[in-house]
């Protein structure tokens, strides 16, 4: 018996390697361990890992996500329905407020009309005249960044072209949402997919994107799942050391919605620290110099080199960086010129609204006055009046709210993973800004699963962030309609600003104290950084004292005095 030997009914795979390094959730989270027991239990002690062929971590994750984003559109389905108007043609019914009362309200149906794309029209060129609340009338124009206009532009050709065709029918608002939430639902497919491949060796934290509340509640609400998208794979090009593709992907983001540009912001600081500021050898040479050219051949050999500079340049973090940012702003100066250009008022008409616009309800502005009666720091303004001050007190708070993350950054013992960063700084956009659209919290999702995978805490924010949903919908219903009070509604919000803080704090701690940071555990050090991962602070430090990393200048010092 000792000496018998067992044969393989098949033959053996070319590697035998087990991914014991891989993340096993069902064997050190206790939720994740019981949920586990459903598909029989928590992965053995001796199972080989990374050796499934079909159902891999990724598939899994995509049926998961296509779950989530299937019962996300049914509790959007409630908002499509139809009826028999007056006239006896089907309509949507709305009636008697049903849209909040089903709790399925999403933007891209009244925008259909709204934006006036049930007529064909070309965003930003259209323009139409509006009522405006003081009796007045103004004209308007489409109100999104470029990309999500287009967007929603080819959306409307799709919905047309389907009710023209022989195929089953429906209001041309009810295919236009539905061709709007597919698009919508591979946006964030793709968000998970980046975020997994981002996640490295805890691939398995992504179940929280693809599984999260928001999903079920925000998914089709508004056209931010095209933002995450762009800025999750701009993530993953600059993890794989492509500052070039990065910055694009991160500027077509920005053209979507504008937050994705401020992950820019993260890359640039974490770079600024790392970079040791000297020159790469070899930098440059045999290449043609700007002061050489003195011919047309000359021009063009030295048009040639560009990709060759990118490449030396892209060798240094602030090199990378600096690619990245070009890039990005040449890519959204590219979507956006034309349009700009061709039709100036229309491609105004988001930053002016922006800057008109007054205090969302979901911002801590609103909160405070929904609860003190104060009148905002412009008291009474007229319709299409800029609220100055708070406009300029936004900005500050979020300038002062970057300075610090930046401090933070430049002198905490470690270098922040990128991620964390990423995740405070749109944190502090949200709290700071006059505006928290409730899809905003989209943003947060991918970000956060990076950079604080503590599930249960996780669970718990976007729990408390997804039911801010309903009493918002009972209360834009109305007191009138057995409606809740304004202060129900902000009384949430409060908790939900509280729950995004206890999560800034959680990370800041973890920054300053890395050894409790679950992602670098094992010896991983930033799966999300691209060429600053494993790269140390440098030996001679550059920046002024007061910025640079805890102890350094002590180091520092002490190599002087022993040479």
């Amino acid at each position: 018996m000792g000496g018998a030997r067992y044969l393989s009914p098949g033959p053996l795979a070319p590697d035998l390697r087990s991914a014991d390094e891989r993340d096993k959730p069902s064997r050190n989270d206790s939720v994740v361990s019981q949920l586990s027991t459903v598909v029989g239990g928590p992965v053995g002690d001796h199972a080989l890992i990374g050796r499934v062929r079909i159902w891999t971590p990724l598939r899994v994750l995509f049926v998961f996500t296509l779950i989530f984003l299937a019962l996300g559109w049914a509790s959007k389905a409630g908002c499509i329905q139809q009826t028999d108007g007056p006239d006896g043609k089907p309509t949507l019914d709305w009636h008697n407020g049903r849209q909040y009362v089903a709790m399925c309200y999403s933007d891209t149906v009244p925008l259909y009309g709204a934006e006036r794309l049930d007529e064909g029209a070309f965003p930003y060129k259209k323009q139409w005249t509006e009522d405006t609340p003081d009796g007045g009338t103004e004209t308007r124009y489409m109100e999104y960044p470029v990309l999500s206009g287009l967007y929603q532009y080819v959306g409307m050709q799709i919905a047309k072209a389907w009710d023209s065709a022989p195929l089953p029918g429906a209001l041309q608002v009810v295919i236009y949402f539905n061709v709007i939430a597919v698009g919508l639902a591979l946006a964030w497919l793709v968000t998970v997919w980046a975020s997994a491949m981002l996640a490295g060796r805890r691939i398995w934290d992504a179940a929280l994107i693809a599984c999260s509340p928001l999903v079920l509640v925000h998914a089709f609400t508004n056209f931010d799942a095209i933002a995450t998208a762009l800025a999750a794979t701009g993530l993953l090009a600059w993890a794989r050391r492509r500052p070039v593709l990065a910055g694009v992907l991160l500027g077509l983001g920005g053209a979507a919605k504008l937050y994705p540009l401020l992950l820019l912001g993260p890359i640039l600081v974490l770079s600024l620290r790392t970079d040791p500021m000297y020159r790469v050898p070899g930098y440059g040479s045999g290449l043609p110099r700007i002061r050489d050219i003195d011919s047309p051949t000359a021009l063009m050999d030295w048009i040639r080199g560009i990709p060759t500079r990118i490449d030396l340049l892209a060798l240094r973090p602030l090199g990378a960086a600096a690619t990245t940012i070009a890039a990005a702003a040449g890519t959204w100066i590219a979507v956006n010129l034309p349009i700009a250009v061709l039709f100036p008022d229309g491609w105004r008409e988001f930053f002016r609204l922006n800057t008109t616009r007054h205090a969302d309800p979901d911002s801590i502005y609103n909160v405070i006055t929904s609860f003190t009666g104060w009148q905002g720091f412009d008291g009474y303004l007229p319709h299409g009046v800029a609220p100055t001050i708070l406009n300029l007190v936004s900005l500050l708070l979020f300038v002062v709210a970057c300075l610090i993350i930046g401090y933070i950054a430049l002198t905490a013992p470690r270098r922040p993973r990128l991620a964390q960063l990423c995740f405070l700084v749109i944190a502090a956009f949200l709290l700071t800004n006059k505006v928290w659209s409730p899809q905003y919290s989209l943003w947060l999702v991918p970000v956060a699963v990076l950079a604080l995978p503590h599930r249960r805490v996780l669970l718990a924010w976007m729990t408390i962030d997804a039911l801010v949903w309903v009493p918002r919908m009972f209360y834009y219903l109305g007191l009138d309609r057995k409606g809740v009070p304004e202060q129900w509604f902000t009384g949430t919000v409060i908790l939900r600003d509280l729950a995004v803080i206890a999560l800034c704090a959680v990370i800041v701690r973890q920054i300053y104290r890395p050894d409790e940071d679950l992602v670098r555990r094992d010896g991983v050090d930033d799966p999300v950084g691209g060429i600053l991962d494993r790269l140390p602070d440098p030996p001679r430090p550059w920046l002024p004292a007061p910025l640079r990393p805890t102890g350094i200048g002590d180091r520092y010092r002490d190599s002087r005095v022993r040479r």
